[in-house]
């Protein structure tokens, strides 16, 4: 629509009704040094073409690496033409909610396709469209557990990713539960007896991811047991979504809730968003899970249609009673995601072991080197960690050639300074493997 200004009459009759007698006294709060009295210094306004061309000379500045080692929760992965191709139509072109959602019918069945396929891949009943990332949709399942048993306690293992705990210590500050960690074992995974000497009947959720951090696979059964025998609830969350090609999935294995990043799905690493926060779940939390669902049933004529079924969220009709307030639904990378997936079918499986092969050679290439070892000896995915002469000097080197570098382990685990944590997606060929290898020889 067109802006339409408030005239002076309704600017004066604004004011006389919350008592000021100026606009000016609208910003009383803010010192004087700080507002600003004069216009900015900005140069002249550019032609179209002349705007064009400066920042095409920007962009040429950028240097970008010919491979990347980095991991640590963004996965670079290759993305298929056809996913950029049909995200960026007009009628999908959008990441917001469809409010009048049933003439919405091409979006309502790709969410609804979507929460198929991610309910297939996690082994849950139910999937929603969806969380801002995996970090919100974990701390939203750990707070859902908490309201659902009444319970005021969370344990977090300190495998999960630094941010993924941050996040959801904050949930749990808000809502006032407590938090504590569950170490690591020498073998990256978690301490089973020391999970099994925290819990308690205070316990809501025992939250825990696979691959971990650190890349290294956990067995996610036992774990779902000792939550289930204090009657707490499982939350299983994990790094990159391609390992759910491979590894059996964490409902299977008894897990209430599967969450965790959808970037490695179609989405670019785009410098940290927006992402995909994946929520599945099993079917007891239906009708309180965040986000939507879509469901598919049939018109009076009897053709297949897709509905909103369940939208939980207080921008809709719960408002106070609402589960979230997570407003975006994040539908352009659900898409493109449920695009992905399409496009791979069960291909994602042999992508997934290819991710695993590579992650193993350069992990045995780079341990057998002077000075390093793994730091744990348990499987992993696509990422390992492992113990180097000298972090800050194998990025720059590697950087000089070309190459992102690994995670200094150390800025969140002092415990494991000297640890670098690197990632080999099917993007690093077995000529950059080599490569690495003898750069940091």
């Amino acid at each position: 629509m067109d802006f339409v200004p408030h005239t002076p009459e309704e600017q004066m009759e604004m004011m006389k009704a919350i008592g000021i007698e100026s606009l000016e006294a609208l910003f009383a709060d803010i010192p004087e040094k700080y507002r600003l009295r004069k216009l900015l210094n900005l140069p002249p306004p550019l032609s179209e073409q002349e705007t064009w061309g400066h920042m095409s000379a920007l962009a040429a500045r950028n240097r970008l690496p010919k491979a990347t080692l980095l991991g640590a929760g963004a996965y670079h992965h290759y993305i298929p033409a056809v996913v950029g191709h049909i995200i960026g139509r007009s009628e999908f072109y959008t990441a917001y909610t469809p409010y009048q959602a049933e003439i919405s019918q091409g979006i309502l069945q790709a969410i609804y396709e979507y929460q198929t396929m991610i309910t297939r891949l996690t082994g849950t009943q139910v999937a929603n469209a969806s969380m801002y990332d995996g970090a919100t949709a974990m701390a939203e399942a750990a707070v859902l557990s908490a309201k659902t048993l009444g319970r005021s306690r969370l344990l977090l293992a300190r495998s999960i990713h630094p941010e993924y705990r941050r996040v959801v210590k904050t949930y749990a500050w808000a809502n006032g539960y407590d938090c504590a960690e569950i170490p690591y074992g020498t073998s990256g995974q978690v301490d089973g007896e020391a999970l099994r000497g925290l819990l308690d009947k205070a316990t809501a959720a025992v939250c825990v991811q696979s691959p971990n951090f650190f890349g290294v696979i956990e067995d996610v059964k036992p774990l779902a047991e000792l939550a289930h025998g204090q009657q707490s609830l499982l939350v299983a969350g994990f790094t990159d979504p391609t390992s759910l090609g491979i590894l059996k999935s964490a409902g299977d294995a008894g897990a209430d809730f599967v969450v965790g990043e959808g970037q490695g799905f179609g989405n670019p690493m785009n410098y940290g968003g927006p992402y995909l926060g994946i929520l599945a779940s099993t079917d007891a939390f239906l009708r309180k899970i965040p986000g939507r669902l879509v469901g598919a049933t049939v018109d009076r004529e009897g053709t297949r249609g897709y509905v909103l079924t369940l939208q939980t969220r207080e921008q809709h009709i719960r408002r106070e009673k609402a589960t979230s307030n997570i407003c975006s639904n994040e539908a352009l990378c659900m898409l493109a995601a449920a695009v992905y997936l399409a496009s791979l079918g069960k291909n994602l499986k042999k992508l997934a072991a290819l991710n695993a092969w590579k992650a193993n050679y350069l992990k045995e290439m780079l341990a057998a080197l002077p000075g390093w070892s793994p730091l744990f000896p348990g499987p992993v995915y696509n990422e390992f960690a492992l113990a180097c002469p000298d972090v800050k000097l194998a990025n720059a080197r590697l950087e000089a050639s070309g190459y992102t570098g690994g995670y200094d382990l150390s800025k969140d685990y002092p415990e494991l300074g000297g640890g670098i944590l690197l990632c080999a997606t099917e993007m690093l060929r077995r000529e950059d493997m080599d490569s690495v290898a003898e750069l940091l020889k």
